[in-house]
């Protein structure tokens, strides 16, 4: 293995992870690439606060500026661990597919290890999900709030948010028949959805403002989180 092949996605140059993910190799795959879409929405919403902070004519929405600053930081850092925690899931589940089947016992530990990874191939892109609707409600929170030069931004970054919530939710979906667990499987699909549902609404508030071009009063504490 080369050493860049083993170098976090993070310290790869944007060419050299694109070069990755056209390659044959199976990771990154389309879980690792919504999550570092994801991590650009992230860094355009920390963008936007720093184009907003320590602006008068914005003052009255420091706090959320600074909140949003501060998750936008957060999220983009969160969001690229775990491009690498997925292409890790995803290469335990390989792993996994090519355990001995020979005997009874065999077979077993093969199905048992399948299963584990296949929860484990559920679980982190279930947590993408769940960074890319904070990553929309944050870019939500500055929309109409913020400095309008950049509004444009905002609409990007709900929309990088919202594509790769689709995205990471899609992993989630075509592992929970591998998991050997049904109630398990239920409440992972009803989690996915439920914060699918919140992403669509955040992301077409934000646009719809943006849009708009209308201003929108204070926040009372900032933004969530």
């Amino acid at each position: 293995m080369a050493p860049e092949d083993a170098a976090p996605f993070r310290d790869l140059t944007l060419g050299g992870f694109a070069a990755r993910l056209g390659s044959a190799d199976p990771v990154p795959g389309g879980g690792s690439a919504s999550a570092v879409a994801a991590s650009l929405g992230a860094e355009l919403v920390t963008m936007v606060a720093a184009l907003s902070i320590d602006r008068p004519k914005y003052a009255e929405h420091a706090a959320t500026h600074a909140t949003a600053r501060r998750l936008g930081t957060e999220l983009a850092d969160r969001l690229l661990r775990l491009a690498d925690e997925d292409a890790a899931a995803y290469g335990g589940y390989a792993a996994a597919m090519k355990l001995p089947r020979e005997t009874d016992a065999e077979k077993a530990a093969r199905t048992a290890a399948l299963h584990e990874a296949a929860r484990a191939a559920s679980v982190v892109p279930l947590e993408v999900v769940e960074a890319c609707r904070d990553v929309v409600a944050a870019a939500e929170s500055l929309a109409g709030r913020s400095n309008p030069n950049a509004s444009s931004d905002l609409a990007v970054a709900a929309l990088l948010g919202e594509a790769a919530a689709r995205g990471a939710a899609a992993n989630v979906r075509i592992n929970l028949p591998s998991i050997g667990d049904a109630t398990l499987a239920a409440t992972l699909e009803a989690r996915v959805d439920g914060l699918l549902a919140e992403v669509t609404m955040l992301a077409a508030e934000t646009r719809a403002v943006v849009e708009s071009g209308v201003a929108r009063p204070p926040l009372e504490a900032g933004v969530a989180g």
